[in-house]
Order: C-alpha cells, then sequence, then structure tokens
C-alpha cells in the first residue's frame, strides 16, 4: 500500500477552537470536488486516492489538506487514514465518487463486478467517522441500472448506518453555471439528528433567472495558438470577455496548461470541414472514415455550453480553432479556477479534468450541505 502524507498535527482545521465544517474527499482524483467545497467554507482536510499524477495535482493545489495515496478497496486503509487525522478530529461530511467503469453506460454493467463495490468503502468510512452527512457522485446510469437495483442496494445500506437519504437526483452542471451539459447522479445522506437535506435548485437554463453560460463565455479571451503551441506558464494576452472569464481568473498571475496539440495537415484539414457544433455527421462522403461514432469530430458551437468533458482529447474540437481544447480549455469548461495547476503528462491531465467533478457544481450540492449543519439544533 504505498502511501504519501502532509501532516495536520499543527493545522487549526482539527482544532475545536475553530468553527469550521470539516470533509475527507475519497477518490479525490485531482480534487475538483474539494475545490468546490473549499469555495463555500469547508476545510478539506484529506484527499484519498490510488492514482498518483492525480493525487499530485491534489497535493499541490490543495497544500494545508492530507494527499493519500491509500487502495481504499483495502479496509486498513481508513486506519490509516484515521491516525493521520488524529483522535481529536471530527469530519462532518465524507464526500467521494467511487470509480464509475462498472456502472458505466458505455462499460459492462455486470452487477457483480468488483468496481461496483468500491461504494462500500465510502460506507465504511462514514462508519468510522460518524460524519454529520454523505456525499456521493456516480454515472447517471446507476440509477437505472438492473431496473434501479444497484442505486436502491446503496440507499438501504446508507441508511442502516442510521442516516436520512434524500432521494437520488441527476443534476446538469449546465443548470448551475458550469458551461457544460454534465449529468452526473448524487446521492445525499445526513445523519438523523442533522436537518435533512435538499438539492439545490437550478440556477441556468432555459426557465431560469440566467441562461446557460456558453463556451464562448468560458474561453474566448484564451490565446488561439495558431502560431505556436503555447506553454505551461504563459501571460494572458487579451482581457476578460465574460463576467465568468474574470471569475475564473481571480488569483491567477499567470495562464497554466495552455499547450495546443500537434496535429497532422490531414486532421486540421478534416476539422475545418466539420461547422460549428456539427460532427461526424456533417463532413462530406469519404471524410474522416477512420472515427464515425457518435463523439467522433465533435465541434463545440460558441453560443452553447461544451459537451461532456471526457478523460481523453481526441473527439471534442474548438469552436473556432481546428485543434482539440487545451487543459486549461478543458479546465474552464469544468470550472476550474485558472489558479488551478495541472501536474504530469498531457495525457495524465486530461484524465484528471474528465474524471473532475465541476468545482461549481460542488460549491452549489456544498451551500445546502452547510445550510443543513448550521440549522441542526434550531
Amino acid at each position: 500500500m504505498g502511501m504519501k502524507v502532509r501532516n495536520l498535527k499543527n493545522s487549526r482545521r482539527c482544532s475545536a477552537d475553530v468553527m469550521e465544517y470539516t470533509a475527507i474527499d475519497l477518490f479525490s482524483g485531482c480534487g475538483g470536488l474539494s475545490v468546490g467545497l473549499e469555495q463555500v467554507g469547508f476545510s478539506v482536510l484529506a484527499g484519498v486516492d490510488f492514482n498518483e499524477p492525480a493525487l499530485k495535482t491534489f497535493a499541490a493545489n490543495h497544500p494545508e489538506a492530507l494527499s493519500l495515496s491509500l487502495d481504499l478497496s483495502d479496509p486498513t486503509s481508513l486506519d490509516v487514514l484515521e491516525s493521520q487525522l488524529g483522535e481529536d478530529c471530527d469530519v462532518d461530511l465524507v464526500a467521494g465518487g467511487p470509480p464509475c467503469q462498472g456502472f458505466s453506460l458505455t462499460g459492462p454493467r455486470r452487477l457483480d463486478d468488483p468496481r461496483n463495490e468500491l461504494y462500500m468503502s465510502v460506507l465504511r468510512a462514514a462508519e468510522r467517522f460518524q460524519p454529520k452527512a454523505l456525499l456521493i457522485e456516480n454515472v447517471r446510469g446507476m440509477a437505472t441500472l438492473y431496473n434501479g437495483e444497484v442505486l436502491a442496494d446503496v440507499v438501504e445500506s446508507i441508511e442502516r448506518l442510521g442516516y436520512v437519504v434524500t432521494p437520488p437526483q441527476v443534476l446538469d452542471a449546465a443548470s448551475f453555471g458550469v458551461p457544460q451539459h454534465r449529468l452526473r447522479l448524487f446521492i445525499v445522506a445526513t445523519r438523523r439528528d442533522v436537518p435533512p437535506f435538499s438539492f439545490p435548485l437550478p440556477t441556468h437554463g432555459p426557465d431560469q433567472a440566467m441562461p446557460y453560460l456558453t463556451c464562448s463565455d468560458a474561453i474566448s479571451d484564451l490565446p488561439s495558438l495558431e502560431h505556436d503551441l503555447g506553454s505551461e506558464e504563459a501571460e494572458y494576452e487579451a482581457t476578460p470577455q465574460s463576467p465568468y472569464q474574470r471569475t475564473m481568473r481571480a488569483g491567477s498571475a499567470q495562464l497554466l496548461n495552455h499547450v495546443g496539440t500537434r496535429h497532422t495537415e490531414h486532421v486540421k484539414e478534416v476539422i475545418a470541414q466539420v461547422p460549428e457544433g456539427g460532427n461526424h455527421k456533417d463532413l462530406p462522403p469519404g471524410v474522416g472514415e477512420s472515427r464515425k461514432f457518435n463523439e467522433a469530430w465533435t465541434r463545440y458551437h460558441s453560443q452553447r455550453p461544451s459537451r461532456t468533458i471526457d478523460t481523453g482529447h481526441r473527439n471534442h474540437f474548438h469552436y473556432r480553432w481546428n485543434r482539440v481544447p487545451t487543459i486549461r480549455e478543458n479546465a474552464r469548461l469544468q470550472s476550474f479556477p485558472d489558479a488551478f495547476r495541472f501536474l504530469g503528462t498531457k495525457t495524465q491531465q486530461n484524465r484528471q479534468v474528465g474524471n473532475a467533478v465541476p468545482p461549481l457544481l460542488a460549491a452549489a450540492l456544498g451551500r445546502n450541505l452547510l445550510a443543513c449543519f448550521q440549522n441542526q439544533g434550531d
């Protein structure tokens, strides 16, 4: 069992004299969920993952938190986590997004897939730390898989621990100010002595006070990279073009992770023939034949949210420039602030961005959780 530790013994976050609500992030990846929770006032005590590149990114962006490389399928991993947090450290929220391959709509759907049992580690953490609440994120397919049997089993297991589960919901990140359509299932449970949780109401969309944020809202200020590939650290070349861009730039002195991909002339010629918002179906006969699946040769539309950011980088293209989006562009579409630095190879960074919970969606959930905690005992 590998382990990387940041010492919390001198951290004020575990002090009983400080009224802060605390969280641990299991299967944290690079820390998108943690970013959102911190934005609304949570103190994230630890991020736990078994993916070393993602954990290095988590550690770089959450220097006051523990960063633990642990295999959560091993029950003894919680012994390590508890020993590092310390006996006097209260955990108010256990949050996690167990790997979703077993539940995926595009992968194998075997009920006995051992990957589908990883949610048990979140429940073991709840039993160990007795938090005020649990927050579990997964792919939307989990809600209907095997006629809902999997989800019902998860809910029943949580309730046996003494928690009240709010009926799970599938949320679209675009409805909460993220410039990306991303549908994910959320399971939220509160301890019986805590007021019940209510999911946040959508704030953006056709029927809301604010319209969806678009790709242009998110990334129109970033360099085109038409004449060079950019660099991991660069200067901003334009002023913010939208309120969202100003928000994303807050606290960032440099433009990070905005590096282009070197495409062949053939690939650039194919991309150039895809209209804004189009895909492989819009290509002339005989063009782009090597990729003809649903997401192939998809060009974003400047006036719409992006499609779901995935862990690869070969199928989606900039709405204007004939290239795949950079790490920073995809991070903007996921609502990561520009000050968040991704580490590792470009392939590893793409996986980190694509696997993350959008911070602004996490923040919306976090606000409502805080309201439950603050109303406890009223």
